[in-house]
């Protein structure tokens, strides 16, 4: 028997509930469950029957179709490659392979209806972040065009540039030096538009460097990678400056609780790493996970200079080198005010990145 839309939305938000409980490993009687039930109830919760995740295949794609699929929520998955969708979503239940190409607006049209929020995932090495404007403003576009509800944007703590702090909140200015943070600015500030506009409802969750199921295009998974083969691992700055990681699969739960909650839209989010800790600390702890002594290497600007007569991707990383040597470390206090979260600690997430990596 069909439910009817009242129905739906009532299911939909014990899902939320009961999905909500089980990402934060608060399912016993005690105070825990109990407070985590005060903040669902006092929530205003937006009904999601059929979203899209752009740029699926990402390490942040992946994460939060895995929350989609553990909570029961139907979804479509987008990329280029057929191959690498199905690959990471065919033996899901809940997930649609959708390929397509988000350059091009049909495409995104396509991709985008049908369904109540998208999740915008999408990716991009370094020499093509120039993409991340145009890309964006093809699927506002489209949005807009099939009616979609909501836009959700994990993005980057390029936006904020260099910090005036040594705790970066949501309020901090937004001044990016670099052409990769100017992108993304641009790319925040298309979502933001359209919220002010009425076209959709926006928001945007910005994470620091993460790592690991999946997030080999990022700076630290090589790092395990070497430890493993005991190898060198690569550093690119400093290694002494505070840092923080965030660890994927704690993001999906997170980036879904956010876009569940009405209040939640027409703002940005941070969501900081487990805790501060120094690249060094970082490798010693990835070292020591797999018997070894730390091997490390840092490359300066000089040298990336150097390197990137050879390759590009060497080349745009000069003007990131800031985030080494004034690193971002995020304040997210309003998030945690607001979801009781789960941040797995730096020993545990290595340890399963390593058995990821092991037996992947």
């Amino acid at each position: 028997m069909a439910l009817g839309a009242s129905a739906r939305r009532a299911a939909w938000k014990w899902t939320l509930l009961w999905g909500s409980l089980v990402s934060c490993g608060r399912l016993s009687i005690g105070q825990p469950a109990r407070s985590l039930v005060v903040h669902l109830i006092g929530a205003t919760l937006v009904t999601m029957e059929y979203v899209a995740i752009f740029g699926a295949a990402g390490a942040i794609g992946k994460a939060v179709g895995a929350e989609l699929e553990r909570r029961g929520v139907r979804f479509r998955v987008v990329g280029r490659s057929r191959q690498k969708l199905e690959q990471a979503f065919a033996k899901m239940t809940h997930a649609e392979i959708f390929p397509a190409d988000l350059s091009e607006a049909r495409s995104s049209g396509a991709a985008a209806r049908g369904v109540d929020t998208i999740f915008y995932c999408v990716g991009l090495p370094y020499p093509s972040h120039h993409l991340h404007p145009l890309l964006m403003r093809t699927t506002v576009e489209a949005a807009k065009l099939v009616r979609v509800e909501r836009l959700v944007l994990p993005s980057s703590v390029y936006s904020y540039g260099v910090p005036r702090a040594s705790s970066v909140a949501e309020t901090h200015p937004r001044e990016p030096h670099t052409r990769k943070g100017k992108y993304r600015k641009e790319q925040e500030d298309l979502v933001m538009e359209a919220h002010a506009a009425g076209a959709l409802q926006g928001m945007t969750v910005r994470l620091p460097d993460f790592y690991g199921p999946h997030a080999d295009i990022g700076l630290a998974n090589p790092m395990f990678r070497a430890a493993l083969a005991g190898k060198t691992a690569n550093w690119v700055g400093p290694v002494n400056p505070p840092h923080e990681f965030v660890y994927v699969p704690d993001t999906g739960p997170v980036i879904v609780d956010l876009a569940s909650r009405a209040q939640c839209y027409g703002e940005a989010w941070n969501f900081a790493g487990a805790a501060t800790i120094n690249t060094m600390d970082f490798i010693t702890r990835i070292y020591r996970a797999v018997g070894r002594a730390p091997r490390y290497r840092t490359v300066g600007a000089g040298m990336l200079k150097f390197l990137g007569w050879f390759n590009p991707a060497m080349r745009e990383v000069v003007e990131m080198l800031y985030l080494q040597e004034t690193p971002v470390i995020l304040d997210d206090r309003k998030l945690m005010a607001l979801l009781p979260v789960h941040k797995t600690p730096y020993d545990d997430g290595i340890r399963q990145t390593l058995e990821w990596m092991r037996t992947g």
